[in-house]
Protein backbone atom coordinates (compact mmCIF):
# COMPACT_ATOMS: atom_id res chain seq x y z
CA UNK A 1 0.00 0.00 0.00
CA UNK A 2 1.60 3.44 -0.98
CA UNK A 3 1.32 6.06 1.98
CA UNK A 4 2.96 8.43 0.09
CA UNK A 5 0.96 12.25 0.16
CA UNK A 6 -0.90 13.19 -2.85
CA UNK A 7 1.01 16.12 -4.76
CA UNK A 8 -1.67 19.29 -3.95
CA UNK A 9 -3.86 20.56 -7.07
CA UNK A 10 -3.22 23.28 -8.23
CA UNK A 11 -5.88 24.21 -10.59
CA UNK A 12 -5.44 28.34 -10.23
CA UNK A 13 -2.72 30.11 -13.06
CA UNK A 14 -1.71 33.42 -13.24
CA UNK A 15 -2.47 34.58 -16.90
CA UNK A 16 0.89 36.65 -16.74
CA UNK A 17 3.69 34.16 -15.67
CA UNK A 18 1.67 30.87 -15.65
CA UNK A 19 2.17 29.98 -11.90
CA UNK A 20 -0.02 27.72 -10.36
CA UNK A 21 -1.75 27.89 -7.02
CA UNK A 22 -4.01 26.03 -4.83
CA UNK A 23 -6.42 28.44 -3.95
CA UNK A 24 -8.43 31.47 -5.95
CA UNK A 25 -7.35 33.96 -3.54
CA UNK A 26 -3.58 33.21 -3.26
CA UNK A 27 -3.49 33.94 -7.66
CA UNK A 28 -5.37 37.07 -6.70
CA UNK A 29 -2.64 38.13 -4.28
CA UNK A 30 0.28 36.69 -6.83
CA UNK A 31 -1.52 38.91 -9.87
CA UNK A 32 -0.81 42.48 -7.84
CA UNK A 33 3.11 41.64 -8.19
CA UNK A 34 2.33 42.38 -12.38
CA UNK A 35 -0.48 44.71 -11.66
CA UNK A 36 1.22 46.83 -9.36
CA UNK A 37 -2.27 47.32 -7.65
CA UNK A 38 -2.12 47.98 -4.17
CA UNK A 39 -5.90 48.32 -2.36
CA UNK A 40 -5.20 48.67 0.94
CA UNK A 41 -4.47 52.01 2.55
CA UNK A 42 -2.65 53.58 5.81
CA UNK A 43 -5.50 56.05 7.85
CA UNK A 44 -2.31 57.90 9.29
CA UNK A 45 0.30 58.22 6.56
CA UNK A 46 -1.77 57.19 2.96
CA UNK A 47 0.84 54.47 2.33
CA UNK A 48 -0.68 51.35 0.34
CA UNK A 49 -0.23 47.85 0.37
CA UNK A 50 -0.91 44.59 -2.01
CA UNK A 51 -2.00 42.72 1.34
CA UNK A 52 -3.93 43.16 4.32
CA UNK A 53 -1.60 41.75 6.33
CA UNK A 54 1.30 43.83 5.54
CA UNK A 55 -1.35 46.99 5.52
CA UNK A 56 -1.72 46.13 9.94
CA UNK A 57 2.14 45.55 10.42
CA UNK A 58 2.42 48.82 8.77
CA UNK A 59 0.04 50.55 11.15
CA UNK A 60 1.70 49.29 14.58
CA UNK A 61 4.80 52.42 13.37
CA UNK A 62 2.19 54.73 14.29
CA UNK A 63 0.29 52.87 17.02
CA UNK A 64 3.76 51.67 18.57
CA UNK A 65 1.25 48.21 19.56
CA UNK A 66 3.80 45.49 19.95
CA UNK A 67 1.71 42.23 20.54
CA UNK A 68 4.70 39.66 20.49
CA UNK A 69 6.56 39.30 23.34
CA UNK A 70 9.71 37.36 24.61
CA UNK A 71 9.36 34.74 26.77
CA UNK A 72 13.06 35.20 28.07
CA UNK A 73 13.42 38.49 28.79
CA UNK A 74 9.99 40.37 28.00
CA UNK A 75 11.04 42.36 25.42
CA UNK A 76 7.91 43.19 22.57
CA UNK A 77 8.44 43.40 18.75
CA UNK A 78 5.48 44.31 16.49
CA UNK A 79 6.21 41.18 13.76
CA UNK A 80 6.42 37.65 15.01
CA UNK A 81 9.46 36.79 12.64
CA UNK A 82 11.22 40.03 14.46
CA UNK A 83 10.69 38.12 17.90
CA UNK A 84 11.76 34.63 16.39
CA UNK A 85 15.02 36.04 15.12
CA UNK A 86 15.60 37.71 18.76
CA UNK A 87 14.84 34.87 20.63
CA UNK A 88 18.34 33.34 19.21
CA UNK A 89 20.18 36.17 21.29
CA UNK A 90 18.87 33.61 24.15
CA UNK A 91 19.18 30.26 22.71
CA UNK A 92 21.97 31.25 20.74
CA UNK A 93 21.21 29.26 17.28
CA UNK A 94 23.06 30.30 14.42
CA UNK A 95 20.98 27.68 11.63
CA UNK A 96 23.00 29.55 8.52
CA UNK A 97 26.38 27.98 7.92
CA UNK A 98 29.05 29.57 5.34
CA UNK A 99 29.92 26.93 3.20
CA UNK A 100 33.44 28.55 2.55
CA UNK A 101 34.55 28.93 6.55
CA UNK A 102 32.00 27.48 8.42
CA UNK A 103 31.23 30.69 10.43
CA UNK A 104 27.56 30.41 11.64
CA UNK A 105 24.71 33.54 11.67
CA UNK A 106 21.52 33.58 12.94
CA UNK A 107 19.72 35.33 9.55
CA UNK A 108 20.44 34.49 6.16
CA UNK A 109 20.52 37.77 5.28
CA UNK A 110 23.77 38.01 8.06
CA UNK A 111 25.44 34.64 6.04
CA UNK A 112 24.48 36.22 2.48
CA UNK A 113 26.40 39.26 3.73
CA UNK A 114 29.31 37.66 4.84
CA UNK A 115 29.47 35.41 1.98
CA UNK A 116 30.41 38.50 -0.07
CA UNK A 117 34.11 38.93 2.28
CA UNK A 118 34.86 35.72 0.20
CA UNK A 119 33.31 36.14 -3.12
CA UNK A 120 33.64 40.44 -3.53
CA UNK A 121 30.61 40.46 -4.68
CA UNK A 122 29.74 44.04 -4.17
CA UNK A 123 25.54 44.01 -5.94
CA UNK A 124 25.28 48.02 -5.08
CA UNK A 125 26.12 50.88 -7.66
CA UNK A 126 26.18 54.58 -6.98
CA UNK A 127 24.10 55.88 -10.28
CA UNK A 128 26.78 58.81 -9.89
CA UNK A 129 30.18 57.39 -9.98
CA UNK A 130 29.76 54.07 -10.63
CA UNK A 131 31.36 53.09 -7.08
CA UNK A 132 30.21 49.27 -6.05
CA UNK A 133 29.35 48.07 -2.15
CA UNK A 134 28.86 44.78 -0.83
CA UNK A 135 25.51 46.44 1.61
CA UNK A 136 22.68 48.47 -0.02
CA UNK A 137 23.26 50.76 3.48
CA UNK A 138 27.50 51.68 2.35
CA UNK A 139 26.17 52.53 -1.09
CA UNK A 140 23.21 54.97 0.06
CA UNK A 141 25.55 56.55 2.98
CA UNK A 142 28.00 57.02 -0.06
CA UNK A 143 25.81 59.06 -2.32
CA UNK A 144 25.33 61.85 0.33
CA UNK A 145 28.71 62.57 -0.42
CA UNK A 146 27.86 63.92 -3.90
CA UNK A 147 24.58 65.52 -2.31
CA UNK A 148 27.30 67.16 -0.24
CA UNK A 149 24.03 67.44 2.30
CA UNK A 150 25.37 67.55 6.12
CA UNK A 151 21.67 67.57 8.04
CA UNK A 152 23.27 66.15 11.39
CA UNK A 153 25.31 68.31 13.64
CA UNK A 154 27.18 67.73 16.64
CA UNK A 155 25.83 69.99 19.83
CA UNK A 156 28.62 70.25 21.17
CA UNK A 157 31.63 71.59 18.71
CA UNK A 158 29.09 71.98 15.44
CA UNK A 159 30.72 69.55 13.82
CA UNK A 160 28.20 68.50 10.65
CA UNK A 161 27.48 64.71 9.06
CA UNK A 162 25.82 63.54 6.46
CA UNK A 163 24.33 60.35 8.42
CA UNK A 164 23.14 60.35 11.92
CA UNK A 165 24.76 57.33 12.84
CA UNK A 166 27.95 58.78 11.95
CA UNK A 167 27.60 62.04 14.67
CA UNK A 168 26.24 60.26 17.38
CA UNK A 169 29.68 57.70 16.91
CA UNK A 170 31.15 61.49 17.39
CA UNK A 171 29.51 62.56 19.66
CA UNK A 172 31.57 59.75 21.86
CA UNK A 173 34.39 61.71 21.62
CA UNK A 174 33.17 64.32 23.69
CA UNK A 175 31.09 61.96 26.31
CA UNK A 176 33.90 59.24 26.07
CA UNK A 177 30.91 56.89 25.84
CA UNK A 178 32.16 53.30 24.96
CA UNK A 179 29.37 51.36 24.84
CA UNK A 180 30.76 48.19 23.11
CA UNK A 181 33.15 45.65 25.25
CA UNK A 182 34.65 42.54 24.68
CA UNK A 183 32.88 39.50 26.36
CA UNK A 184 37.08 38.05 26.30
CA UNK A 185 38.70 40.73 27.89
CA UNK A 186 36.34 43.42 28.87
CA UNK A 187 37.71 46.24 27.09
CA UNK A 188 35.27 48.98 25.39
CA UNK A 189 35.16 50.72 22.37
CA UNK A 190 33.47 53.73 20.65
CA UNK A 191 32.47 51.54 17.45
CA UNK A 192 31.33 48.02 17.21
CA UNK A 193 33.07 47.76 14.31
CA UNK A 194 36.55 48.56 16.48
CA UNK A 195 35.04 45.83 18.59
CA UNK A 196 34.26 43.42 16.43
CA UNK A 197 38.08 44.08 14.97
CA UNK A 198 39.18 43.63 18.66
CA UNK A 199 37.68 40.09 19.16
CA UNK A 200 39.75 38.91 16.22
CA UNK A 201 43.27 39.68 18.88
CA UNK A 202 41.30 36.64 20.60
CA UNK A 203 40.22 34.13 17.80
CA UNK A 204 43.15 34.58 16.08
CA UNK A 205 40.44 35.34 12.87
CA UNK A 206 41.89 36.52 9.76
CA UNK A 207 39.49 36.68 7.49
CA UNK A 208 41.34 38.31 4.40
CA UNK A 209 43.86 36.79 2.36
CA UNK A 210 46.78 38.02 -0.25
CA UNK A 211 45.84 36.53 -3.66
CA UNK A 212 49.91 36.34 -4.29
CA UNK A 213 51.11 34.71 -1.09
CA UNK A 214 48.78 33.65 1.07
CA UNK A 215 49.19 35.81 4.07
CA UNK A 216 46.29 36.70 5.82
CA UNK A 217 44.88 39.54 7.52
CA UNK A 218 42.40 40.64 10.49
CA UNK A 219 41.22 43.87 8.55
CA UNK A 220 41.12 44.34 4.09
CA UNK A 221 42.28 47.47 5.20
CA UNK A 222 45.56 45.76 5.67
CA UNK A 223 45.48 43.22 3.58
CA UNK A 224 44.88 45.85 0.71
CA UNK A 225 48.47 47.46 2.20
CA UNK A 226 50.19 44.22 2.68
CA UNK A 227 49.31 44.15 -1.53
CA UNK A 228 51.15 47.22 -2.47
CA UNK A 229 54.46 45.22 -1.36
CA UNK A 230 53.50 43.28 -4.41
CA UNK A 231 52.42 45.57 -7.00
CA UNK A 232 54.75 48.52 -5.82
CA UNK A 233 51.85 50.59 -5.85
CA UNK A 234 52.25 54.33 -4.44
CA UNK A 235 48.80 56.04 -3.98
CA UNK A 236 49.61 58.84 -1.98
CA UNK A 237 52.00 61.91 -3.23
CA UNK A 238 53.39 64.79 -1.84
CA UNK A 239 51.92 67.83 -3.03
CA UNK A 240 55.22 70.34 -2.26
CA UNK A 241 57.77 67.53 -4.17
CA UNK A 242 56.12 64.60 -5.70
CA UNK A 243 57.40 61.85 -3.79
CA UNK A 244 54.96 58.60 -3.52
CA UNK A 245 53.99 56.70 -0.63
CA UNK A 246 52.47 53.25 -0.40
CA UNK A 247 50.73 54.52 2.75
CA UNK A 248 48.89 57.17 4.09
CA UNK A 249 50.56 57.65 7.26
CA UNK A 250 53.87 57.20 5.51
CA UNK A 251 52.79 60.33 3.25
CA UNK A 252 51.76 62.82 6.38
CA UNK A 253 55.30 61.83 8.05
CA UNK A 254 56.94 63.14 5.29
CA UNK A 255 55.23 66.26 4.65
CA UNK A 256 56.50 67.11 8.18
CA UNK A 257 60.05 67.72 6.17
CA UNK A 258 58.71 70.29 3.92
CA UNK A 259 56.20 72.40 7.28
CA UNK A 260 58.80 71.80 10.14
CA UNK A 261 56.06 70.36 12.11
CA UNK A 262 57.14 68.43 15.54
CA UNK A 263 53.85 67.77 17.25
CA UNK A 264 55.66 65.31 20.27
CA UNK A 265 57.58 67.21 22.96
CA UNK A 266 59.61 65.98 25.36
CA UNK A 267 57.55 66.81 28.89
CA UNK A 268 61.09 66.82 30.94
CA UNK A 269 63.11 69.39 28.35
CA UNK A 270 60.73 70.02 25.77
CA UNK A 271 62.49 68.82 22.63
CA UNK A 272 60.23 68.34 20.10
CA UNK A 273 60.06 65.33 17.41
CA UNK A 274 58.29 64.52 14.34
CA UNK A 275 57.17 61.55 15.24
CA UNK A 276 56.17 59.56 18.48
CA UNK A 277 58.27 57.08 18.60
CA UNK A 278 61.47 59.33 18.14
CA UNK A 279 60.05 61.48 21.10
CA UNK A 280 59.60 57.93 23.69
CA UNK A 281 63.08 56.90 22.24
CA UNK A 282 64.24 60.26 23.33
CA UNK A 283 62.47 60.16 27.19
CA UNK A 284 64.67 57.41 27.87
CA UNK A 285 67.76 59.59 27.94
CA UNK A 286 65.84 60.75 31.19
CA UNK A 287 64.26 58.00 32.34
CA UNK A 288 67.07 55.32 31.75
CA UNK A 289 64.66 52.70 30.98
CA UNK A 290 65.96 50.11 29.12
CA UNK A 291 63.15 47.88 27.67
CA UNK A 292 65.21 45.66 25.25
CA UNK A 293 67.33 42.67 27.03
CA UNK A 294 69.50 40.08 25.33
CA UNK A 295 68.04 36.78 25.25
CA UNK A 296 71.74 34.97 25.86
CA UNK A 297 73.12 37.04 28.78
CA UNK A 298 70.60 39.74 30.09
CA UNK A 299 72.18 42.60 29.30
CA UNK A 300 69.60 45.62 28.56
CA UNK A 301 68.88 48.52 26.44
CA UNK A 302 67.43 51.67 25.82
CA UNK A 303 67.27 51.56 21.61
CA UNK A 304 66.08 48.13 19.60
CA UNK A 305 69.16 48.10 17.44
CA UNK A 306 71.68 48.18 19.92
CA UNK A 307 70.42 45.16 21.46
CA UNK A 308 70.43 43.18 17.78
CA UNK A 309 74.44 44.44 17.37
CA UNK A 310 75.12 43.62 20.76
CA UNK A 311 73.29 39.92 19.70
CA UNK A 312 75.56 39.67 17.18
CA UNK A 313 78.74 39.21 19.57
CA UNK A 314 76.80 36.50 20.65
CA UNK A 315 76.46 34.85 17.15
CA UNK A 316 80.19 35.59 15.98
CA UNK A 317 81.36 33.75 19.70
CA UNK A 318 78.89 30.86 18.66
CA UNK A 319 80.31 30.96 15.06
CA UNK A 320 84.08 30.80 16.30
CA UNK A 321 83.62 27.65 18.73
CA UNK A 322 81.84 25.61 15.84
CA UNK A 323 84.65 26.60 13.69
CA UNK A 324 87.78 25.85 16.22
CA UNK A 325 86.29 23.52 18.53
CA UNK A 326 87.34 25.65 21.79
CA UNK A 327 87.43 29.16 23.00
CA UNK A 328 89.93 30.88 24.74
CA UNK A 329 88.19 32.65 28.20
CA UNK A 330 90.01 34.94 30.12
CA UNK A 331 89.76 34.07 33.68
CA UNK A 332 90.21 36.94 36.49
CA UNK A 333 93.00 35.68 39.41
Amino acid sequence: MNNRPEAKEKPYSCEVCGSSFTRKQTVVKHIRIHTGEKPYSCDVCGCSFTQKGNMLQHIRTHTGEKPYSCEVCGASFTQKGNMLLHMRTHTGEKPYSCEICGSSFTTKEHMMKHMRTHTGEKPYSCEICGGSFAEKKNMLRHMKTHSKEKPYSCELCSSSFTIKQTMLRHMRTHTGEKPYSCEICGSCFTTKNHMLLHIRTHTGEKPYSCEVCGSCFTTKEHMSRHMRTHTGEKPYSCEVCGSCFPQKRNLLLHIRTHTGEKPYSCEVCGTSFTVKQSMLRHMRSHTREQPYSCEVCGSSFTRKENMLRHMQMHTQMVSAITNTGSVTLKQKV
